[in-house]
């Protein structure tokens, strides 16, 4: 296993779909933020090319890779976790559906072709770069986090670009930006299809927001029932758990 290994990683579990993962705490481990908008997002079953922005370690193509068939291609800018991504990726044995650009999101529609493909996810950094307060934060987790590298408007252009008439946009971010996900989505003839807010525990406020939008698609949002992520007991609750360890029995 060690082969597989550098400096402080350790290899995870991605237990509802029987694949591994390369993590490091120093460097990047994956949200459920991100396996919330793996799950949310409409992908095509048996074909189709998909691209993930803002990858880190690959998390969503993985989880991706077990929903479809389609070509998957993650594209991460940080070098560090570009090469954990292909270390998982070679783990798991899927160079034959997943493949990894080391490059910004910027670039990507040039790199890899203007209205290709039919699914674009993003897991964008949240935070504008002036509300970094922890000066102590690693540069790894700092890119991932602020828009230092990357803004929301720049992630949502890129995307449009990359996406064929009719594809469909999936992001997860936090609700206190919905107004803005919105206006620079129908700026970039992206219209939002589908919404879900999700719920620490009942009683709590909103703290994520997936959203799904299609090319050139006609007006029309779909708001999903809430998601809670915990209940009263402090643990998952059954919809959670079964997102992130699957079905028991």
């Amino acid at each position: 296993m060690n082969q597989w290994l550098k400096e402080d990683e350790r290899l995870d579990y991605l237990l509802a779909e029987n694949l591994r993962i390369i993590q490091s705490p120093s460097v990047f481990s994956f949200s459920l933020d991100a396996v919330l908008l793996s799950k949310f997002v409409s992908v095509p079953i048996h074909r189709g090319k998909i691209v993930d922005l803002c990858s880190g370690n690959g998390v969503i193509p993985l989880f991706l890779s077990a929903r479809t068939k389609a070509e998957i291609i993650g594209v991460e800018i940080q070098e560090r976790l570009f090469d954990m991504a292909e270390r998982s990726i070679r783990y798991n044995e899927l160079e034959h559906q997943i493949g990894m650009v080391h490059g910004d999101v910027k670039d990507a529609p040039i790199h890899l072709g203007i209205e290709k493909f039919d699914v674009v996810t993003c897991n964008p950094p949240y935070f504008l770069a002036h509300e970094m307060s922890d000066k102590n934060l690693s540069e790894h987790y700092a890119i991932a986090r602020h828009e230092i590298r990357l803004t929301l408007e720049e992630a949502i252009y890129s995307t449009s670009r990359l996406l064929k008439q009719g594809g469909k946009a999936a992001f997860v971010h936090r609700p206190g930006r919905l107004l803005d996900i919105i206006t620079l989505m129908r700026a970039n003839r992206l219209e939002p299809k589908r919404i879900q807010f999700v719920y620490p525990k009942f009683g709590k406020d909103a703290n994520t927001l997936l959203i799904e939008a299609i090319k050139d698609g006609k007006p029309d949002l779909k708001v999903l029932p809430p998601l809670y992520v915990y209940g009263e007991d402090n643990q998952y609750t059954d919809e959670v758990s079964e997102i992130l360890y699957g079905k028991e029995g």
